[in-house]
């Protein structure tokens, strides 16, 4: 009977396939098995010039312009440890102990990571495996979610691998990790030029960084210049305030009846006399429950609440591990039969928790616009497991109980009638080219349950007329919309700009720390100094552009299908370096024009430099510093230090609290060079 060694994700996933399998080791289906976990990604890239031959070390560890683009062939792609802060083992135990592990006779491993669209659960496990350089059999477990029952049909349905380089989503994931890898080359270029100009910042750039941050700039600069202009035209209204207006072309400008002066509009307004409304039509129309949301579309609609991008994925993460919502990172915006019918069982339970009448709940037969035979991981949603209340919700972060809400709301709208309402036109009877046309709801139905978008048309009154009276109302053209979380996703998804998680991961990356490109309140996006700076560095790239990254996604798709071979997927890298690298060393003249002149550098006190003993210590000739801290050595006490021996003083840390330090000469490190000199003895 074979035994297998089982390598889940991270310890949470672990806990999980050992309830789904009946323990962290034993006997399921035909196998035997061990469950261990990885931390995530424990590998990564080495540094450019330490994965090229020594003669061209130089060269790609430079951030001179002329030494780029690389030459992508001389790189051998060649993994390290990622080094962790982490309480525990290093990544480095941790892949010996499950080494160690294997030692003890397994028959195969069997990659239980995340399933993602992108490939990186297949990429980490295979980092991991190749590390320990395993040479056995290597299987896959494809599971939607990591609830008992995927599990279980996972470890029924294992996919053997016995090469990943004929395994798609393997190539997928790695080709896109050494796309990012040797795209960082654009932020070398970026922040040699305006540091060269004199502004001390990191420009990160990257495929979908530089499309968010040029898009929120360009949005911002279109505000900055707007300038409003009223204008006045003749419109008419009826005692119910329905508004009758002429039909506006957005394509045509200056129209002969839009005055750029009130008093011209208000001569115009004694050419109108009042008018019977007639030609009123109703029509009863129906509108279904919107599409099911992404993790984009979740960030989007909590973002006004104060929840951040980072904020929003890491609660969800959590959420999904204790099996309260389904698994965040899926490309899916619809559920197929089988994940449909699963969660039906459950749906008054959810209705009651988030306080939805049950009896809207009227349509539970599967919708042909939201379940689908295809698919995976299936739309982001509640999961089986239902919590007693949302209160419990709380200990899994920020956000946690609207996160939930939402995700039901928006599922269970699926389960509710169509929207039925009264659409309703007319026109005036003296000027048939005012007409009106509004309408007003007859069934809320699933709007009583999940409605974000507002209608401006919608009216609470049918009644029309019967006439109609003259006015001169006032407007002016519209100002540019404020970048918001909402509004930069929409963009990127009518774009088809990278996953619905992807985005939220990327956003949330913008926003973080001081050194972040861009702030994000109540939703609001406002680009940093940083921003700015990669933005203008970005403008008319490749890498700014929707379409290029738009088609980098495709061809990572391609290369998943075999479609296209990696190598040709990394050309593209040299392509989109060698068109944007002059473009940004154009742009870098504009940061002056546009920013102001770079702040000044502030001049530093060099301190002066310790006197430094010379002497002979363990048969070589060294120099160290005569004074440690605020103690200088006596003559005695470096003759004893020269001798090999301790000494002790008396000193003060440097919050002046008086303790004893006691140690003697030996190697010290700083900045990656060796020196000789004092070094404390603990205890």
């Amino acid at each position: 009977m074979p035994k297998y060694l089982i390598l889940a994700e991270k310890p949470s996933a672990a806990k999980n396939f050992a309830k789904a399998l009946g323990g962290t080791s034993g006997h399921f289906s035909d196998f035997d098995y061990r469950i261990m976990n990885l931390r995530g990604h424990l590998m990564t890239f080495r540094e450019p010039d330490e994965m090229v031959p020594e003669t061209l070390a130089k060269k790609y560890k430079s951030w001179k312009l002329a030494d780029m683009p690389w030459r992508l062939n001389d790189l051998n792609w060649q993994r390290t440890y990622i080094r962790t802060r982490t309480k525990g083992a290093t990544n480095k135990q941790l892949l010996d102990q499950i080494k160690s592990e294997l030692k003890q006779g397994y028959d195969g491993i069997i990659i239980a990571t995340d399933t993602d669209p992108s490939g990186e659960g297949d990429l980490l496990a295979f980092e991991a495996i190749d590390a320990m350089k395993w040479q056995g059999p290597v299987f896959r477990a494809n599971f939607m979610d990591e609830t008992p029952q995927s599990i279980q049909q996972a470890m029924r349905q294992l996919v053997p691998i016995a090469d990943k380089w004929q395994y798609g989503p393997y190539l997928k994931g790695e080709s896109r990790s050494r796309w990012d890898f040797a795209s960082m080359q654009l932020t070398r270029i970026a922040t040699t030029l305006v540091k060269g100009a004199g502004y001390a910042v990191v420009a990160r750039e990257g495929r979908l960084k530089s499309v968010i941050i040029w898009k929120i700039y360009e949005q911002w600069q279109k505000i900055n210049a707007y300038v409003p202009i009223p204008f006045y035209e003749v419109k008419f209204k009826d005692p119910a305030g329905h508004v009758f207006a002429r039909k506006v072309d957005p394509k045509i400008e200056g129209l002969p009846w839009r005055h750029a002066q009130k008093s011209a509009g208000e001569a115009d307004l004694a050419n109108y006399h009042e008018s019977p409304v007639t030609n009123e039509q109703h029509v009863t129309k129906r509108q279904a429950p919107p599409k099911l949301i992404d993790l984009a579309g979740l960030a989007a609609l909590l973002a006004p609440q104060e929840l951040s991008a980072k904020q929003v994925l890491s609660t969800y993460q959590k959420l999904y591990e204790a099996q309260y919502v389904s698994y965040p990172r899926t490309e899916d915006r619809n559920v197929t039969p089988e994940q449909f019918n699963e969660l039906l069982p459950v749906v008054d339970q959810i209705a009651d928790l988030v306080q939805v009448n049950r009896q809207l709940l009227s349509h539970r037969q599967p919708r042909k616009t939201h379940v689908k035979p295809q698919g995976s991981h299936g739309a982001n949603r509640p999961g089986t497991k239902v919590p007693a209340s949302l209160d419990q919700l709380d200990k899994y972060g920020p956000g946690a109980q609207q996160i939930y809400t939402t995700l039901a709301k928006n599922y269970l709208a699926m389960l509710a009638e169509d929207y039925v309402y009264d659409h309703v036109t007319a026109e005036l009877l003296d000027y048939p080219d005012f007409k009106t046309a509004f309408n007003v709801p007859i069934a809320l139905n699933y709007k009583a349950i999940f409605n974000v978008e507002t209608d401006d048309t919608e009216s609470q009154s049918a009644t029309l007329g019967p006439k109609a009276q003259p006015d001169l109302a006032e407007g002016k053209n519209p100002k540019p919309q404020t970048p918001t979380t909402k509004w930069i996703m929409a963009y990127l998804e009518k774009h088809n700009v990278g996953t619905g998680a992807t985005r939220v991961s990327t956003l949330s990356d913008m926003s973080q720390g001081t050194k972040g490109m861009l702030k994000e309140a109540r939703g609001k996006l406002t680009p940093t100094q940083t921003g700015n700076i990669s933005a203008i560095m970005v403008e008319n790239t490749w890498i700014a552009s929707p379409k290029i990254t738009k088609r980098l996604f495709e061809m990572m798709d391609e290369v998943e299908q075999f479609k296209m071979p990696m190598p040709q997927l990394l050309d593209s890298v040299t392509q989109v370096i060698a068109h944007d690298m002059p473009q940004m060393e154009a742009n870098v003249a504009n940061l002056n024009q546009r920013l102001g002149p770079p702040p000044k550098k502030r001049k530093v006190k060099a301190k002066p430099k310790a006197e430094q003993v010379t002497g002979m210590f363990k048969g070589q000739e060294i120099h160290f510093a005569k004074t440690w801290g605020n103690h200088t050595f006596t003559d005695a006490e470096i003759a004893d230090l020269l001798a090999g021996k301790t000494i002790t003083f008396e000193t003060t840390t440097k919050q002046k609290k008086p303790f004893t330090a006691k140690g003697q000469l030996g190697k010290r490190t700083f900045r990656g060079n060796e020196y000789v000199g004092f070094k404390l003895i603990k205890g």
